[in-house]
């Protein structure tokens, strides 16, 4: 375990509205299930920052599951969330699936999807190991499950305050999300890496 999951861990331990939503998740035990993107970024982006939490705009729940690439599906599943935990925004993707929006080869596996996110930030997630194989005594979040982490680009340009573009896509994505999104303005210590020589 290093600093960084161990930071993170802390600081989702701090944030009931995260570990309800990791408890949400975990009852539907889908393949490789994980809650990424903004959900794991924003909490650290906020923490750093030394601001309030901002709130959620989506719960990005990503799974692996190659034998049902239907988006059907996946709206079954946020029905069910909704159930759960009718107060957050849940958006589910089979990232077994996202390779066909994406124009890219098959993916391998979710970690191997979130290689392909536009922000390196952004490829950072999170679920519960019902093993309890957590990172640590404390990380653990619930009795018998412990928190564990993924990210397809490390951890080190999050807690540094980075933006960084992902070259496995288009420069021009990873500006119109800058824009669209606002991270400039609403987190200002940020560095768009895309800058640099």
């Amino acid at each position: 375990m290093n600093y960084y999951e161990q930071q993170l861990g802390q600081w989702i331990n701090e944030s009931p509205r995260h570990i309800r939503a990791l408890q949400a998740a975990s009852m539907l035990a889908l393949p490789q299930w994980m809650l990424a993107a903004g959900f794991i970024r924003n909490l650290a982006w906020d923490r750093l920052h030394g601001t309030d939490a901002s709130p959620f705009t989506d719960i990005d729940l990503i799974y692996f599951d190659p034998t049902d690439l239907s988006r059907e599906t996946e709206r079954r599943f946020e029905a069910k969330l909704r159930v759960l935990a009718p107060e957050y925004p849940w958006s589910v993707k089979n990232q077994a699936r996202m390779h066909l929006r994406n124009g890219d080869k098959p993916y391998s596996s979710a970690l191997d999807a979130m290689g392909y996110w536009p922000e390196k930030e952004t490829a950072i997630a999170v679920s519960l190991s019902p093993d309890g194989a957590a990172m640590g005594d404390n990380s653990l979040i619930v009795e018998g499950c412990g928190i564990v982490f993924s990210s397809a680009f490390g951890l080190e340009s999050l807690f540094q305050l980075q933006l960084t573009p992902n070259p496995k896509r288009p420069l021009t994505l990873f500006n119109h999300r800058l824009r669209t999104k606002g991270w400039l303005y609403t987190y200002p210590r940020l560095q768009n890496s895309s800058h640099k020589p």
